[in-house]
C-alpha cells in the first residue's frame, strides 16, 4: 500500500538503486522502497538532485514543498502519465461556455454548503445552539440557483462560510483557540493557523489525486483559470474542507492533542511549530486513511479515495455521461 511521506527534518534525499535514501544530519539513514511512496511533503531543508527527481518522475511521485512556516509553496509535478487530449478539450469546452462553467461552479459550492450544514447540524443535535447558523446556511443554499455569475457564487460562498465560522467558538468554548475572524496571510491566531495549514494539505491531497486521473489541474471552474498553476484542486477542496480540515481541527482541540505550546509567533503571524506540525500531520493522515461506507459502492472506502471518486464523477460530467454530484457527508 502506498503512503504519503512527510519530511520535517533537514536531510539529503538520494537514489540508491531502486530505493529512496533519506540521510539525516546526524548520519542516520532511512531506506524507502519507491513502490511504497505515493507523494512527498517536504517541510524541512532537503538537498536533492536531478537524478532523484528523474527517479520520482519515473515512478509518478509528486513532491509538495512548504515554507518555513509550514504553508504550501509549490509542487514538483511530474509529466502526466494519463494524458488525454480528449479530456482537456472537454475541460476547456466547459470552461469557455459560460453557462456550463457556471453550472459546475454552482455544484462545487452546493457540495461545500451541504457539508457545512452537516457539520453544524451534527453539533446542534448534541446541544450546541446553532439554529441561527443552520438557517443562514440554508438560506444561502437556497439562493444558489439565483447566482448568475461566478463572482456572485464566490460572494455567496464567502458569506456562508463567514456565518459557519461562528460554530467554532460555540463548539470549542476554548479561550486558547478563539476564532474571532478569518485571517489568512498571515493567520493572526491559533485557530486560523490550523485552518490555513489544513487547507494547504487538502490542496496538495486533491492535486495528488488529480494526477491519477485524466483531468488537467490547471483548468478549474469555480476558481478562475489564470496565471496560477493549478485551480481544479481548489475547486475540489471546497467540497472536502468541512469533511477533512474542520473535523480534524475540532477533534485535535477536543482531545487536547493540539496545545498552545504547539504554536510560535513571528512577524508573519501565528504558525505551528515543528512538534505541532507533526501532531497535525499524524491526525491528518489518519483522517485521510479512515474509511466510511460508500452509499453507491456499498463498501468501505477511505476519504482519500472519496476525493478520487469525485474526480471520476467530474470526468463523467465533462463527457456528458452523468451530472456531477459532489461528495456529501452522511
Amino acid at each position: 500500500m502506498k503512503r504519503s511521506l512527510y519530511i520535517n527534518s533537514h536531510c539529503t534525499l538520494q537514489r540508491d538503486q531502486n530505493t529512496l535514501l533519506l540521510e539525516l544530519e546526524d548520519g542516520t539513514k532511512r531506506y524507502l522502497p519507491i513502490e511504497g511512496v505515493r507523494e512527498l511533503h517536504i517541510f524541512g531543508e532537503v538537498n536533492l538532485n536531478k537524478r532523484v527527481l528523474e527517479f520520482l518522475s519515473q515512478n509518478q511521485v509528486l513532491v509538495h514543498f512548504y515554507n518555513y512556516y509550514g504553508y504550501y509553496t509549490g509542487t514538483y509535478y511530474p509529466r502526466e502519465h494519463f494524458n488525454s487530449g480528449y479530456m482537456i478539450l472537454k475541460q476547456v469546452e466547459h470552461y469557455l461556455d459560460e453557462s456550463r462553467r457556471l453550472e459546475l461552479a454552482r455544484r462545487f459550492v452546493r457540495g461545500a454548503l451541504v457539508n457545512l450544514m452537516h457539520i453544524a447540524r451534527y453539533y446542534h443535535q448534541r446541544g450546541v445552539e446553532l439554529g441561527e447558523v443552520l438557517q443562514t446556511l440554508q438560506t444561502h443554499h437556497d439562493a444558489l440557483g439565483a447566482c448568475d455569475t461566478i463572482e456572485n457564487l464566490m460572494q455567496l460562498e464567502g458569506k456562508a462560510r463567514e456565518a459557519y465560522y461562528a460554530l467554532f467558538d460555540r463548539v470549542l468554548e476554548h479561550p486558547d483557540f478563539a476564532f474571532e475572524k478569518r485571517t489568512r496571510r498571515p493567520p493572526r491566531n491559533r485557530l486560523n493557523a490550523l485552518m490555513s495549514f489544513g487547507n494547504s494539505l487538502l490542496y496538495t491531497a486533491a492535486l495528488s489525486e488529480i494526477y491519477q486521473t485524466h483531468l488537467d489541474p490547471r483548468i478549474g471552474y469555480l476558481h478562475t483559470t489564470n496565471f496560477r498553476r493549478f485551480t481544479l484542486n481548489l475547486d475540489i477542496a471546497e467540497v472536502f474542507k468541512p469533511v477533512l480540515v474542520d473535523r480534524t481541527i475540532l477533534t485535535l482541540i477536543h482531545k487536547r492533542q493540539i496545545r498552545p505550546d504547539h504554536f510560535a509567533e513571528a512577524t508573519q503571524g501565528i504558525y505551528l511549530n515543528d512538534e505541532g506540525r507533526k501532531v497535525f500531520l499524524t491526525a491528518w493522515e489518519e483522517r485521510l486513511q479512515s474509511t466510511f461506507e460508500h452509499r453507491t459502492l456499498k463498501r468501505h472506502v477511505s476519504y482519500r479515495t472519496a476525493i478520487r471518486l469525485d474526480l471520476y464523477k467530474l470526468e463523467k460530467h465533462l463527457m456528458g455521461e452523468k451530472p456531477y454530484e459532489p461528495f456529501k457527508m452522511r
